[in-house]
């Protein structure tokens, strides 16, 4: 991390992000729905949302504000406004609702809540519930009553600087963004993000050889580490442009790529999945791609999506958002998350330990010792945790927090985070994912937890247990949910009831 100025003061990404909007105000930023946002032009509008909620919120420096929007511009301004003034910043998953919802708001203890146009709805039926003193503040001019519209009040502010006294950090382990992944133990937890994890995340692009003339579509949620940390965040590092969508459309993919010259893209599996399922067009190789940067691509579709769309360069990378290992994978190597080089050794320790998949826990031998796998079979991968990598846990759970740490694994006293994937590492050194431990799946793209779905549904009068866990389905990513169900004695089905329950309490992605 550099330091910035004469004081030693450390640099963040707000920084990186003030210092392009200096060196290059008239650059496009951020390309959305066919209108431009310069650097300077996102400078400005943050500069607003920072003076009104400096001038009308109780907010001060290191409170938290939850922020529950989907991909748009002012994601970013909000985002960066809050930044400006020291805030710490939780994006809340857009899908989630109600019960999850709320327990993803009281977990981060944010002092204001900030809504999107689309999401009042989605507030106003858990507004009663919402812990005591947390004020809520929407990106609409007509709002109900007990909310305070944003949008109004920035049409008269001020778009000037804001003190740098208000965000200079003195320590780059200090919180900057809670993002929720899912729990593998039932609801969401917020992962603390301190400002190193985010500098050392928005070094991706460049890694993976990008550049300053680099055109980025991102088409993935902004609330996932993915888009905001390597995709927003990777921008600012090169100084580059992004063209942002609301949401990925598999149809309008390449229309999109080739209207805004795009070179560079983000991915999941999923993502490129889709795209291989489009019926095949005229002219698929007619674009500028040369890059697609992201994880969780399977080879079959990998190789099919090379055959089909052309020489573009895949750059499959690993990295959980609240873990301190990643991978990257700079060869091309169909499959592969990376390659376990020297570097690698030198920077951080990871092993791929025994599993035993019956009792669900690391194998340890006599002594209570872990022991890594051979070559070619597959191990829990797991990352040392010390000063130069350390492991920051989850918001207002300290139960979860420990849960992912292993102690005492190869010697007495030695910490290492448990990734909680399986890997298997070939003779080259190559590493590829093989399967996730416990109790979550893969589905759409987001991770599902398979008691939190258990516990919705067992909410339910006439349900004595349900039990959900994720099914393979032929040609389809990841694993669809299913629920095995045992009724109360004498109690009937009521299959529309389940229904509305799923419906109600849980995202699309998380219903069976």
């Amino acid at each position: 991390t550099g330091k910035h100025g004469q004081k030693g003061e450390l640099v963040t990404v707000l920084d990186k992000f003030l210092i392009q909007a200096m060196k290059r105000p008239q650059k496009p930023f951020i390309i959305y729905e066919g209108d431009i946002y310069t650097y300077e032009d996102v400078d400005r509008r943050s500069n607003k949302v920072a003076h009104v909620l400096l001038n009308h919120s109780p907010l001060k420096r290191g409170d938290t504000v939850a922020l529950l929007m989907s991909n748009e511009p002012d994601f970013v301004h909000v985002w960066f406004g809050l930044a400006k003034l020291g805030c710490v910043v939780a994006f809340l998953n857009s899908n989630v609702r109600s019960v999850s919802l709320l327990h993803c708001i009281r977990s981060c203890e944010p002092r204001v809540l900030v809504v999107g146009a689309g999401f009042l709805e989605t507030i106003e039926d858990v507004l009663p519930r919402l812990p005591e003193g947390i004020s809520i503040w929407a990106m609409k001019d007509s709002v109900p009553q007990g909310i305070i519209s944003l949008k109004e009040k920035l049409s008269t502010a001020s778009d000037c600087h804001v003190p740098r006294s208000h965000h200079a950090i003195s320590n780059t382990k200090t919180p900057y963004l809670y993002i929720f992944t899912s729990g593998t133990t039932g609801l969401p937890k917020a992962a603390m993000i301190c400002h190193l994890a985010a500098m050392k995340s928005s070094t991706g692009l460049w890694a993976f050889g990008c550049t300053p003339d680099d055109i980025i579509y991102i088409t993935l949620p902004l609330y996932h580490s993915a888009a905001s940390l390597v995709g927003i965040g990777g921008c600012i590092e090169l100084g580059a442009t992004c063209v942002l969508r609301k949401k990925f459309s598999a149809s309008q993919f390449w229309n999109d790529c080739r209207k805004y010259n795009v070179t560079v893209f983000q991915y999941i599996g999923e993502l490129c999945h889709y795209l291989c399922k489009q019926p095949k067009r005229e002219g698929e190789k007619d674009h500028r791609v040369r890059l697609a940067i992201g994880n969780g691509a399977r080879s079959d579709v990998w190789r099919e999506f090379l055959d089909r769309f052309g020489n573009i360069k895949m750059c499959e990378f690993y990295g959980a958002t609240e873990g301190n290992i990643n991978f990257m994978n700079h060869t091309g190597k169909i499959g592969s998350v990376g390659r376990a080089t020297f570097f690698h050794k030198l920077f951080f320790t990871f092993h791929l330990i025994k599993y035993d998949f019956q009792k669900d826990e690391p194998i340890r031998d006599e002594q209570g010792w872990c022991s890594d796998v051979k070559k070619g079979e597959p191990g829990l991968l797991i990352s040392q945790v010390n000063e130069k990598n350390p492991f920051f846990g989850y918001a207002g759970n300290k139960k979860q927090t420990e849960k992912k740490l292993l102690c005492d694994v190869f010697k007495k006293g030695d910490v290492y985070f448990n990734t909680g994937d399986l890997m298997v590492q070939d003779q080259e050194d190559f590493l590829y994912f093989w399967d996730r431990i416990g109790d979550t799946f893969r589905w759409k793209g987001e991770n599902v937890a398979t008691t939190e779905v258990g516990a919705i549904i067992g909410m339910l009068d006439f349900i004595q247990e349900a039990n959900v866990y994720g099914v393979v389905v032929p040609g389809y990513e990841g694993k669809a949910g299913m629920a095995s169900i045992t009724l109360k004695p004498n109690m009937s089905l009521d299959l529309e009831k389940v229904y509305e329950q799923v419906v109600t309490f849980l995202p699309a992605y998380a219903r069976p």
